[in-house]
């Protein structure tokens, strides 16, 4: 699952990134600082919610 949702985030960035949008070193981090916490999140989020509806149809 990794590799799938980790290629598209990858895709995403890099079509950003090379787009010329990012002008200073300044937007590049502020760009890579949301980014990246923004994946981590959305992917850990993941498994919480799996593990949320498994106890959840578990228990009923």
């Amino acid at each position: 699952m990794f590799l799938f949702i980790g290629s598209g985030w990858y895709i995403l960035v890099w079509m950003i990134w090379s787009s010329g949008q990012l002008q200073t070193v300044d937007e590049k981090l502020i760009f890579l600082g949301v980014v990246v916490p923004g994946f981590l999140l959305i992917y850990f989020a993941g498994f919480w919610i799996e593990g949320w509806h498994k106890k959840k149809h578990g228990a009923g």
